[in-house]
């Protein structure tokens, strides 16, 4: 990925810096006890600065940098991999650049998002927004027109196994393996879900 200039390098740890503070007063005091207001105090900024980087309360756990890395890792699959496989090795490269130094940041995002009624709501409707993210490179991997009306399909179908995924690797209490877990559930995708044994 191209080197970020020092104006966003600075953005970045800002970012960081508010979403750190605020998983952390969440795991303290619970979510919906913990205000904004607190959140900018103990990051020793104003709340109109956390606002310029998270719309919402809500944003500070959704919120993440990880999709550039899988962007990046779908554009690099060799033409002609089949959609699912693609996907599959894509979010592989993906974990690889990010999940061992990340591993328990992404847990108690998931965590929460799961088990907070709204943030539970907003996740599945940000849904719909990941999947038209990712719809331009779905469509070039299929070969089809971007408004083609299977772009729509195929990328709720990989979006819904990774939610998926997640709801089980929290239900676990994060004792799994969590790219093992998504590597699977995309082998078993992109089998047809033909179940062996």
């Amino acid at each position: 990925m191209t080197e970020p200039g020092l104006r966003e390098r600075k953005k970045a740890k800002t970012r960081r810096l508010l979403q750190d503070v605020a998983l952390r007063l969440f795991a303290e005091q619970g979510y919906d006890e913990t205000t904004v207001d607190q959140i900018a105090a103990e990051a020793e900024v104003s709340p109109s600065t956390f606002f310029r980087y998270y719309p919402t309360k809500e944003d500070v756990v959704l919120q993440d940098e990880y999709d550039p890395f899988l962007l990046e890792a779908l554009e690099s699959v060799p033409p002609g991999t089949p959609l699912v496989e693609a996907f599959r090795l894509a979010v592989h490269t993906a974990f690889e650049e990010f999940y061992a130094s990340e591993r328990d940041r992404i847990y108690e995002r998931m965590r929460l998002t799961f088990t907070t009624p709204a943030l539970r709501i907003r996740a599945l409707a940000a849904n719909h927004d990941v999947g038209r993210m990712y719809s331009g490179i779905v469509a070039k991997t299929l070969g089809v027109p971007p408004d083609d009306p299977r772009i729509s399909l195929a990328a709720g179908a990989l979006t819904g196994v990774l939610i998926v995924v997640f709801e089980r690797w929290i239900e676990d209490e994060g004792r799994s393996d969590l790219p093992t877990m998504m590597d699977d559930a995309l082998r078993l995708l992109g089998s047809g879900f033909r179940l062996e044994g």
